[in-house]
């Protein structure tokens, strides 16, 4: 199989990290350098021979830099298949040397544009030469090596004296074509956004991920899976720091997402958990010990076996309560050196950390066959979310405590999947009945959830609106009293006139809270 010796190479990155390391090793090996601006400067400091490209072009850098590579002396250089005669032979009649190696990376534009730079600045992070000299490179792999990335030095310096076989050239070809496109896809995003009214969806969107692993399998052991990491600025589960533990399942990152964005619903020390995309338990404290033991109180039963998240940092006196109970995940946004050194007592528990999600403006992506539904994300701060926004329709305005417990119902209510009913009792969810097909399943399921007990006098949220009096009811004769639901109902006044028959206390909230 045919390789490529390197002799002469052309280097121009933005990114400087293991530069140095580099040139040196080629310019042990014999290579001659030709570079750019500020990456040539760099390479001369270390004693290394380098040519300017604009000594080969014979032509200055002009327009700021806009314009350096771009120039046939250097793309025909990079282009000529050298395999053919007449290729050869356009080089030597124009006095062109080929190249076998193009070092190149981008301007950071996706930095700049997370960084809040103004327009202008952004518009002059777009690389141009930089996607050229890479494309072409590329292209042409059979003759030339392209590297793209620091994380690729390594390699090409174990491979120079042998060569570079063909299959490695065409490995970087394609993560070379895979970065171009990454970086044109975010750019193209961010113009689209740009150029679109606020409230509307862009017209045109583009996604980007590379795979960071394989898992074991799917959501069962005869479905392949992996995961891929995109290239939106906002770090998700996919990004999570794992701290010790087994490796990942797929299932687990789904819980371990749904656990997080349930968690930061909450202002208060928060504990969520999950189990199969589902909250067991969710509790408010005034500490993450307190919250923890108030949510496994909900559903021990199902508790073993689950993701458990929290939004504050995990001190040794949580770590310690959750170790009591089987636990496959726990994500948290840190954790002290005692609590890490209690939980790696467990060594099959995946420790992952992330920080909370971002607030404001977000959009959230779910496949279907043949495209994709893209949506604003359900935000905790929507409008009718704030109980002094709420329309009080049937019995007086409860106490504090209680107005509380409605507001901590009103968060629960869009973790669960619809249709949901939650009953919650001084700050910790008591019953939930989620997933269900109609709201007098869902309501009769949070009651037997709760018990008799712990149903009395508690409080209730439903994601949507009581399309018929008939599963209030349920929750009425189970003892609670008082709920707070959307409305929006034709049987509104219907619903209305048996809470207040039954004396209970009623809100509207007129925003719905469905989640599917």
């Amino acid at each position: 199989m045919s390789k490529t010796t390197i002799k002469r190479a052309l280097i121009s990155v933005s990114n400087k990290e293991g530069l140095a390391e580099l040139a040196k090793e080629l310019n042990n090996a014999g290579v001659e350098i030709v570079s750019t601006g500020a990456t040539a400067k760099l390479i001369s400091e270390l004693n290394i021979p380098v040519t300017k490209v604009s000594d080969v072009t014979n032509f200055t850098e002009i327009l700021d830099g806009r314009v350096k590579t771009l120039h046939p002396l250097i793309h025909a250089g990079i282009l000529a298949d050298t395999r053919k005669s007449e290729h050869k032979k356009s080089l030597d009649d124009l006095q062109i040397k080929p190249f076998d190696l193009v070092v190149v990376n981008l301007y950071p534009f996706g930095d700049t544009v997370s960084s809040g730079a103004d327009f202008d600045q952004c518009i002059e992070q777009i690389d141009i030469g930089g996607t050229a000299l890479i494309r072409a490179a590329a292209k042409n792999f059979e003759n030339v090596a392209v590297i793209v990335s620091p994380n690729e030095y390594s390699e090409l310096i174990s491979n120079l004296k042998q060569g570079i076989s063909r299959d490695l050239r065409i490995k970087w070809s394609a993560a070379a074509f895979a970065h171009t496109a990454t970086y044109d896809t975010l750019i193209a995003r961010w113009m689209s956004r740009k150029t679109t009214p606020e409230q509307d969806s862009p017209t045109w969107v583009g996604a980007s991920f590379t795979r960071s692993e394989i898992l074991r399998y799917g959501e069962n052991p005869h479905q392949s899976a992996a995961l891929y990491r995109g290239i939106s600025s906002e770090k998700g589960i996919a990004h999570a720091k794992q701290l010790a533990g087994k490796e990942m399942s797929y299932n687990n990152y789904v819980d371990a997402d749904s656990a997080r964005a349930a968690v930061f619903d909450h202002v208060e020390p928060c504990v969520v958990i999950i189990k199969h995309a589902n909250p067991c338990g969710i509790a408010i404290g005034k500490d993450i010990a307190t919250a923890y033991q108030k949510a496994l109180d909900a559903d021990k039963v199902s508790a073993y076996g689950g993701v458990v998240a929290t939004n504050r940092k995990v001190d040794k006196q949580s770590a310690l309560l959750i170790n009591e109970v089987f636990t496959e995940v726990i994500v948290a946004p840190s954790y002290d050196k005692d609590a890490l050194a209690v939980l790696k007592t467990k060594p099959n528990l995946r420790i992952l950390q992330l920080a909370g999600p971002h607030m404001g403006h977000r959009v959230e992506w779910r496949t279907i066959s043949g495209g994709v539904l893209m949506q604003t994300v359900d935000d905790v701060e929507a409008k009718g979310d704030d109980p002094d926004e709420w329309k009080l329709v049937s019995g007086t305005k409860p106490s504090d405590e209680v107005l509380a417990d409605l507001e901590f119902a009103w968060r629960c209510v869009r973790a669960p999947k619809s249709n949901a009913i939650v009953l919650a009792k001084n700050g910790g969810m008591v019953g939930v009945g989620m997933g269900q097909v109609n709201r007098v399943d869902a309501a009769q399921l949070a009651v037997n959830r709760a018990g008799i007990e712990r149903a009395k006098l508690s409080v209730a949220a439903s994601d949507a609106y009581f399309p018929f009096a008939d599963a209030l009811e349920i929750l009425i004769n189970a003892g609670i009293s008082a709920v707070v639901h959307p409305g929006g109902s034709k049987n509104d006044a219907e619903v209305i006139a048996v809470a207040q028959k039954a004396g209970i206390t009623m809100y509207l909230t007129g925003v719905r809270h469905f989640s599917h």
